[in-house]
């Protein structure tokens, strides 16, 4: 399941909603809405930062026009997520202990731990 993506601004950690990426050489910034994926030379961006964003002198920003919105996840993503937790939790999946007691074991990506022993 894709995970929301945050703002990229330094003490930020309001949701993206906006992606900002730069044409040097058209001295341009470009803010639109969020990009279907993360790319390293462009800028997730929260509402707040996307609509304030200034740039230098001799600069242009070409702004979305119209609200930006938090992305909601999709039919696909809450699909893939319950497939995961069903494959992680299927009885006849063999487990690997991964200490010498044999209190836990691992499936996959998935931490299998004991259940708690009350005192």
């Amino acid at each position: 399941m894709r995970s929301v993506r945050r703002c990229s601004r330094t003490g930020c950690a309001n949701p993206a909603v906006a992606t900002l990426t730069y044409a040097y050489a058209d001295s341009t910034a470009v803010v639109g809405p969020l990009a279907t994926y993360a790319e390293p030379h462009s800028y997730d961006l929260c509402e707040a930062h996307a609509m304030r964003l200034t740039v230098p002198r001799g600069w242009e920003v070409v702004r979305h026009e119209g609200e930006f919105a938090v992305p909601q996840p999709s039919a696909d993503d809450l699909t893939a997520l319950a497939e995961a937790v069903r494959e992680a939790g299927r009885a006849d999946r063999p487990v690997e202990t991964s200490d010498a007691a044999g209190g836990t074991g691992r499936r996959g990506h998935l931490r299998v731990l004991p259940d708690p022993v009350d005192d």
